[in-house]
């Protein structure tokens, strides 16, 4: 075995007479020198080895090299010779890589003759942004099925172009002692490889291959390697359960087509309604189950490789148990070597969720997984590489208004948001649901990887981990932490606890505030900031708002007509509470049946907070109408609307009053009664109300004197609406602002909180 390489001096290099350029031969007429600093996601992407090749071609001299702060180059040669590495260099860069700040600079000729890789560079602060992991690229997975390769079949083949980058990683900056890798020394062979400038495994920091990497095993009766997967494969053919571990966890697997083995999952992992996530073979298989577009298959074959939301075919082998209500099929391609391994010996849609209990954290551990695990999977496939964190699957998809990340971890955790100014170093903590944080480094903020809903202790054991993961990874010391309004939420009390000093943000402005600050507007705007609820100033649950906002604060201009949840968070839950509520406001005690407590509730407001939720209003009008009566997950029966509506395109609508800054839904709810009585089909009373609430918000944009209309919270997660709105705010000559990069729901809270702290310290 040879130990993991180091860089080697000069003069070793010109002993080998490969590794570095050697200018004795040119004879410039002016020399100069540049020094060239980029920052973002430069580490992993084979952004050295490519800077390397190209001087090398230019025969310029100098060096590059990994920092704290991302790629530092210094390029010395004639004046033409830089001016083309530069144009190359800006024009050329590896795919993945993510290019968020440039500086070039002239500096003093040094006279060197050489250009090489020089070591990382640990000790400055550390800046640089971590590449997420990047799904198997088309050479690796060449090689896996190649029978005369010597990585044939091995489930951890990757190289500079792919593999996994941030589940890895233990220390900025990206280099293989700095990772999980650092236990698994390279043979001669990959030593070869990782050394040569012509190989794409140039400096490709977790390669490896069968003689000197991890290994991967299945239990409970022990095969190895190839036999691992064809044990698994078996598995699933027989309706078994394979808890398998991937990239950033592990996953729990079942035939889809299987419908008892699909219902027998759900009941070991107490998941009844949620829909299920599947790992399809390949793009035909997709296509055979699913109607997808062109820009649906980039995103799904993209480097990032997410979960994305598609619809369904009728007439497929699928256990109905999969989707259940959802009208889409969350899909996903494998994006390891051991998923596409897998997946050739079980070449049909798979069922593939995150391997824990419900609210629970995903299991990382092979150990944690076994134990946390043992009731639900049959088979447990595991590997020897450690996992440096959690990182769930993204979910994405593509809707009229271009890519949505509606789940931010595995793909695109941490890439970093870039604000328009310099922040000061603020820990933001997110929500209660779906929680995030994020850290802002000068106009940087990091995300990190989807935590989940704190509710359970495990859960918030995740959310404290990934806090001090984060601010360790990049040695970052807050001066303040941002958090929620809402007392309860665990997050606003971790950091009430935490010593520092706290920024409170209201949560429907940090809503707001996310999407204006990655789509980078620095003037008012109006913010409309709808969801399930949100702690609001008033001490009420706000949730169907419109801010007039800008960096320095916000103005409550209008919001949806308060209505009673009878019963607190179970109106959550039983969507005929939030119906009862606006039947006894639209009518009256006497003009609607109330069943005894909830009258006693309405009547005397014991245990009904107000809320302005349009979240709840959407519970409401699913109720009745006669699509749902339970939210059996988050948003269930807005989901159950959206997708009641089909394919209807229709302009009528309902009407929602506004005057004096309130949207009163009375008029809709008297309204869709009289169709419902009138027998009116049921999709389109749902188009009706989705069309009454983009025509609202065109009408308070109207009011208003800014030309860019902010749409955040988790209600714009449901397509129709947020594309109708767009379409008739672009219309009047507003522009529709949308998330691409952080989701619409609570995931995007942190990006928010950091900003508005930020600006508030500033």
């Amino acid at each position: 075995m040879i130990a993991t390489p180091s860089h080697a001096t000069a003069a070793e290099n010109r002993g080998r007479g490969e590794d570095l350029v050697n200018l004795t031969t040119t004879a410039p007429t002016r020399i100069e020198r540049r020094r060239v600093v980029l920052g973002g996601a430069v580490q992993g992407v084979g952004f050295r080895p490519a800077v390397y090749r190209l001087a090398q071609t230019l025969r310029l001299a100098g060096w590059v090299r990994n920092s704290g702060s991302g790629l530092e180059i210094e390029v010395e040669g004639r004046l033409e010779q830089l001016d083309h590495f530069l144009q190359t260099l800006k024009a050329e860069r590896p795919r993945a890589a993510v290019v968020t700040t440039e500086e070039v600079s002239r500096v003093a000729p040094a006279g060197c003759v050489w250009f090489e890789i020089l070591p990382s560079e640990g000790t400055m602060s550390k800046t640089a942004a971590v590449l997420p992991d990047l799904a198997t690229c088309p050479e690796c997975l060449r090689e896996i099925f190649d029978p005369a390769d010597r990585r044939f079949a091995y489930a951890f083949t990757n190289c500079t172009l792919c593999g996994p980058r941030y589940t890895i990683l233990l220390d900025i900056p990206y280099d293989r002692p700095n990772t999980t890798m650092q236990r698994f020394d390279l043979c001669p062979a990959c030593c070869r490889e990782y050394e040569s400038q012509h190989d794409r495994r140039f400096h490709a920091q977790p390669t490896a291959c069968p003689t000197c990497g991890p290994r991967v095993w299945s239990e409970p009766e022990r095969a190895e390697g190839a036999s691992a997967v064809a044990r698994a494969a078996q598995a699933l053919a027989g309706g078994e359960i394979v808890a398998l571990k991937g990239l950033g966890g592990f996953q729990l697997l079942v035939d889809a087509r299987n419908p008892a083995a699909v219902m027998l999952l759900r009941i070991r992992k107490h998941r009844e309604e949620k829909p299920l996530a599947l790992l399809m073979p390949s793009l035909a298989c997709v296509r055979q189950y699913c109607f997808v577009n062109p820009a649906e298959e980039e995103l799904l074959a993209s480097p990032a490789a997410p979960i994305v939301l598609l619809r369904p075919q009728a007439g497929r082998d699928l256990a109905p148990e999969v989707a259940k209500s959802s009208p889409y099929l969350g899909v996903m391609l494998p994006y390891s070597p051991l998923h596409h391994l897998l997946m050739a010996q079980h070449p049909f849609p798979v069922v593939a969720t995150s391997g824990n209990r419900a609210d629970e954290p995903i299991a990382i551990e092979n150990d944690e997984a076994c134990e946390r695990l043992k009731d639900i999977a049959d088979v447990f496939v595991l590997h020897d590489r450690p996992i440096a964190r959690s990182c769930d699957d993204s979910v994405a998809r593509i809707s009229p208004v271009g890519p949505q990340i509606l789940r931010r971890a595995r793909g695109y955790a941490p890439l970093p948001v870039v604000t328009s100014h310099d922040l000061p170093p603020v820990l933001a903590v997110g929500g209660h649901l779906k929680n995030t944080v994020a850290i802002a480094l000068g106009r940087q903020v990091f995300l990190s990887q989807h935590v989940g809903d704190l509710d359970a202790v495990e859960s918030r054991w995740a959310f404290e981990r990934a806090i001090e993961d984060l601010c360790r990874l990049y040695r970052f010391e807050p001066t303040v932490v941002a958090c929620d309004l809402h007392p309860d939420y665990a997050s606003t009390q971790w950091a009430l606890a935490s010593g520092l000093p706290i920024i409170q943000v209201q949560h429907h402005h940090a809503h707001v505030a996310a999407g204006a600050a990655e789509n980078g507007i620095e003037t008012n705007y109006l913010g409309v900031a709808w969801d399930g609820a949100g702690f609001g100033l008033d001490g009420t649950i706000w949730g169907g708002e419109f801010f007039v906002a800008s960096q320095s604060g916000f103005e409550r201009i209008a919001h949806l007509r308060q209505f009673r949840l009878p019963g607190g968070e179970a109106a959550i839950r039983d969507c005929s509470r939030s119906a009862t509520s606006l039947m006894w406001e639209t009518y009256g005690p006497d003009g609607c049946v109330v069943d005894t407590s909830l009258r006693v509730m309405l009547e005397r407001g014991i245990n009904a907070p107000p809320s302005s939720s349009v979240g709840r209003l959407f519970d409401a009008v699913a109720f009745l109408s006669g699509v749902a009566d339970r939210n059996r997950f988050e948003g269930q029966a807005a989901m159950c609307l959206e997708r009641t509506i089909g394919g209807i395109d229709t302009t009528e609508s309902y009407e929602i009053g506004h005057r004096n800054g309130i949207g009163d839904w009375a008029p809709l709810i008297e309204a869709l009664l009289l169709d419902k009585q009138a027998g009116l089909d049921v999709s389109r009373i749902a188009a009706k109300f989705h069309n009454a609430l983009a025509n609202w918000i065109v009408a308070v944009a109207q009011t208003t004197d800014v030309r860019d209309v902010v749409l955040s919270g988790g209600v714009f997660q449901n397509a129709y609406l947020t594309a109708r709105t767009s379409v008739l705010l672009e219309a009047q000559g507003f522009r529709a602002v949308t998330h691409h990069q952080v989701p619409a729901n609570d995931g995007g809270l942190s990006l928010g909180q950091a900003v508005l702290a930020g600006q508030f310290q500033s």
